[in-house]
């Protein structure tokens, strides 16, 4: 019983010295933190250009330095002239067939002519038959001909796109080659340099999104029921001493679990033991860093 008067004592006090010092009650404290990217080299090779720094704010998809490349633009050239002179054995099947066309037109005209000759007793139904004849060899070399050219011209085309994919490969390995920022934000850390051998996979360096930054704070099971995703509160960012700044926050995050759960819950007690993180999204000013200690207080 006089330990419980003692707590409470200590907790009133506590209270006072909050209140004394202009500082309302906070629900719940955390750190901020936000979403960083490590890029890494997607090319091996030696590092031609790399023009970051720590601190520099980066745009989205910005060239920030490049990775030797000869080699592969070389084999483009090649794959290039190989497309070209594939595409060049390629056969014009309209005009290969025009002499064939031709003659069976020809003959046609003059089929029509000896049918008109044999109308008048002047030809004989040899002739007419003859021509017939010479018309359906021709009409014969014209299908040939024509499924030949049809069947060189898919190989050729065949070729043509198998090479058209290796170039694709190539161009893709190519922009692959430039180091760019597949976020905009700003540069927190740098692991390479200009000159360096890169592998693929290797870390070149770490950028964040620091506009919107998050308070990462741990709610119990009691708090919990007064938060639901996309609520407002209130955030304030402390930087040490009297340096506090409040924000308009939301809750953009809360954990399907518990940090802490007892085998057996049976106490109100245990019950607040069970800590649930959760996010709060922050639009930042400029004056919140990574690490800084905040405190969010929510509303009734």
């Amino acid at each position: 019983m006089k330990a419980i008067k003692i707590k409470s004592m200590l907790c009133a006090v506590l209270c006072l010295s909050a209140c004394g010092n202009g500082r309302q009650p906070f629900d719940a404290t955390g750190s901020f933190e936000a979403d960083e990217v490590t890029v890494s080299s997607e090319a091996a090779g030696r590092i031609l250009s790399f023009d970051v720094t720590e601190g520099r704010q980066v745009a989205a998809g910005e060239r920030l330095g490049a990775i030797d490349s000869v080699q592969l633009h070389l084999s483009k050239l090649q794959l290039l002239q190989n497309i070209a002179s594939v595409k060049s054995s390629r056969p014009d099947i309209r005009t290969q067939i025009a002499t064939l066309k031709e003659q069976i037109a020809r003959q046609q005209a003059e089929h029509a002519r000896v049918l008109k000759l044999l109308d008048a007793g002047a030809a004989t139904q040899k002739q007419s038959d003859d021509i017939l004849s010479a018309i359906a060899v021709l009409e014969r070399q014209l299908a040939a001909q024509q499924s030949a050219l049809q069947n060189s011209a898919a190989s050729i085309d065949a070729q043509s796109a198998a090479l058209e994919i290796q170039l694709a490969q190539i161009e893709d390995r190519l922009s692959k080659c430039v180091i760019s920022s597949p976020v905009a934000g700003v540069v927190l850390a740098r692991y390479t340099a200009a000159g360096e051998l890169s592998a693929v996979g290797k870390p070149l360096f770490r950028v964040a999104d620091l506009r919107r930054i998050f308070l990462r704070a741990y709610l119990s099971s009691g708090q919990l029921a007064r938060v639901r995703l996309g609520q407002e509160v209130r955030v304030f960012a402390d930087s040490g001493g009297d340096n506090r700044r409040e924000y308009r926050g939301v809750v953009s995050w809360i954990s399907e679990k518990s940090e802490f759960t007892p085998k057996n819950i049976l106490t109100d007690n245990d019950r607040e033991n069970l800590a649930y993180a959760v996010k709060i999204a922050v639009e930042n000013d400029g004056y919140i860093r990574i690490g800084m200690y905040g405190e969010i207080r929510i509303a009734e």
